[in-house]
């Protein structure tokens, strides 16, 4: 349930209003203060509020019930954009800003995670993205090298000053995310829900990606499960989804843009390289992300794509990343004088 306070409303009906919902009836309200008006979001058994009731109060302009089970997460709760800040490292994703994030997809070993951060700085990226811990389809691939993983992304953050994103795969691994500044879910762990909840406690911004087979609102509510337990800095990654189609590794869904931003206030990123599977799709759908009005990209860049220990198939050479980026920059300038 949404309602809609009138400017200005008098500061002790409100505290009184408010106490009565959370005390009362035992909602849990989630404000939103617009330029004009403030909003309410009970989030809650709402079958016992009295509309009419409420309705009836002079500071209030509107209530309406929404069918959506997803509230914090919801457009209608929340009318502005989310911005979702990258701790103080000046890196912002949604309300207008953009932002790239580019790198390996495993950490291999010192020199290949320093060469590869230094490329995309270079080259103009925002973030360094770098798997340390690696969910594989086969347990004889390379699953990653942990914990010193994540020890050699720190290293090229203090080489570059490369904010990181690394993906965290258990609760327990935790502890070892203290520094990192964006902590990713991959798609197969989006409906890890004890995990979900954990992060939901953390005072850090998470990357959810979209599962392989899941629906938009599906997604939505794992990013519920993590914003219901107060941690509201979620960005949304579409990264393909499992179709019929075998001509690509997924299937990139970019109508998920538009539709997600007529449903949620949360940033959205587009993962190009896992959607597609092979680097000469990249470009392209970078170009078709942006113009559709994505936040953000995470893009796969390593030094020796044919060597690489995992996914080297769909990763961009530096020269090629450079490129995409600055054309990428090009693009934004158009899509936002639409």
């Amino acid at each position: 349930m949404i309602i809609v306070l009138k400017p200005n409303p008098d500061k002790q009906q409100y505290e009184q209003f408010t106490k009565y919902l959370t005390e009362n009836l035992g909602l849990t309200l989630h404000y939103s203060q617009g330029e004009s008006s403030t909003i309410l979001g009970l989030i809650g058994d709402t079958s016992k509020v009295d509309i009419d009731l409420i309705s009836a109060m002079e500071m209030v302009e509107s209530v309406t019930r929404i069918q959506e089970p997803y509230k914090a997460a919801n457009r209608k709760f929340h009318p502005q954009d989310s911005v979702v800040k990258i701790g103080d490292t000046g890196v912002k994703f949604g309300g207008g800003h953009f932002a790239v994030v580019a790198g390996p997809c495993s950490v291999e070993t010192e020199e290949q995670i320093i060469i590869c951060a230094n490329a995309v700085k270079k080259a103009g990226a925002d973030m360094l993205r770098g798997g340390a811990f690696k969910p594989r389809t086969s347990p004889y691939a390379f699953q990653g090298l942990g914990k010193s993983g994540i020890e050699l992304l720190l290293l090229a953050k203090k080489e570059t000053g490369l904010p990181i994103v690394t993906e965290v795969m258990d609760i327990s691994q935790l502890e070892l995310f203290d520094d990192v500044d964006l902590i990713q879910v991959g798609a197969r762990n989006m409906q890890n829900f004890n995990l979900l909840k954990e992060l939901g406690t953390i005072n850090k911004p998470i990357l959810l990606k979209r599962g392989l087979a899941n629906t938009i609102q599906e997604w939505l509510m794992s990013a519920e499960y993590i914003m219901a337990g107060g941690n509201e800095n979620v960005i949304l990654c579409e990264r393909g989804i499992r179709t019929f189609e075998t001509a690509t590794r997924n299937t990139l869904d970019i109508s998920a843009i538009p539709v997600l931003r007529e449903k949620t206030h949360l940033p959205v990123v587009i993962d190009p390289s896992h959607a597609t599977g092979y680097s000469k799709y990249v470009e392209p759908m970078c170009y078709a992300a942006t113009a559709a009005g994505a936040d953000g990209l995470i893009i796969e860049v390593h030094n020796k794509p044919s060597a690489a220990w995992s996914d080297g198939q769909q990763s961009l050479t530096p020269e090629a990343f450079t490129r995409v980026n600055a054309n990428v920059r090009e693009f934004r300038k158009v899509a936002e004088r639409i």
